[in-house]
């Protein structure tokens, strides 16, 4: 008795049969139905929907509007029903599997996840919410086409005035010019590899912060490097994203719950597939129809 309290597919029958109870309490009738009643919740609700988007209460003929539109939008409904529209009508087909999978799916975020499954959930998933490496840094650009063979002396040169100059020294007067920035903050290593290139990105991780460096390579030449700061990767703290984690387990749970239903909801039918006799044709692009007139 207690797993059939639990089932799913209870719940959605009896929320079903009070949705019904209540339609029918409120004058909403069923298809074939000739009687329609608006009742009071129906013209609040109304009412209610034109001030959400107005931001006033609409007047009497604006209301008599609204009402008279719901008159017909239900009457047209009925009817299509009656005519049976409503069958394979695939964006109806949709629509109902969206309320059904929500109205039997939705308990699946009813109870929190607790600390024990964010924690196993984040072992499994790693890199989801790792912390990237971090880099900033200043550099100053020798371009090999402008030095030729005096690249290695003019860096070491170089190198030994911005260690005796200090971390703060200027450098818009040393080096080559170039479009790259003088100064890079604090950022992921991600985009320090898009401007620079990922084996500069990598290099800079190794360097020791606090003293000019280098000379270290990429794409544009030769660059000596002050890294203020770098920071390691590290395992996302469960404290600072556990928002984020709670909604990727609810989603593990609604789509284990999902594919639950979908299986027990499989036991009581029987599926028989009639696939073609001939090949199915690939479609023709519309270009190639085009000049062809016709596939």
């Amino acid at each position: 008795m207690k797993r059939l309290i639990r089932e799913p597919l209870v719940h959605f029958l009896l929320l079903g049969a009070l949705l019904f109870g209540w339609s029918a309490w409120q004058g909403g009738g069923t298809a074939g139905s000739n009687r329609i009643v608006v009742t009071p919740g129906v013209v609040e609700y109304l009412a209610a929907g034109f001030h959400r988007t107005w931001h006033r209460a609409p007047s009497d003929i604006e209301l008599k509007g609204l009402i008279d539109e719901h008159v017909k939008e239900e009457i047209a409904a009925r009817e299509a029903m009656a005519m049976g529209l409503d069958r394979d009508d695939i964006v109806i087909k949709r629509r109902l599997r969206q309320k059904l999978e929500f109205l039997l799916v939705d308990e699946a975020a009813a109870t929190p996840p607790t600390d024990a499954e964010l924690k196993a959930w984040l072992h499994k998933h790693p890199e989801s919410f790792r912390v990237e490496p971090q880099l900033a840094f200043r550099q100053v650009l020798l371009r090999p086409e402008s030095r030729g063979a005096s690249m290695p002396a003019d860096a070491t040169k170089l190198l030994a005035r911005l260690r005796a100059a200090g971390p703060e020294v200027a450098t818009q007067d040393l080096g080559d010019a170039s479009m790259l920035p003088p100064e890079t903050p604090l950022q992921p290593l991600r985009e320090v590899a898009n401007s620079f290139g990922q084996d500069f990105a990598d290099a800079l991780m190794k360097i020791a912060p606090g003293q000019w460096s280098g000379p270290v390579e990429s794409s544009f030449g030769v660059h000596l490097v002050f890294v203020r700061e770098s920071t390691k990767g590290a395992a996302a703290d469960l404290a600072k994203v556990r928002p984020l984690v709670e909604r990727e387990v609810l989603a593990e749970r609604r789509k284990a719950e999902m594919q639950a239903l979908y299986e027990r909801l499989l036991a009581k039918y029987s599926i028989r597939i009639d696939l073609p006799v001939a090949p199915i044709a690939p479609a023709v692009p519309a270009a190639e129809t085009d000049a062809r007139g016709a596939p």
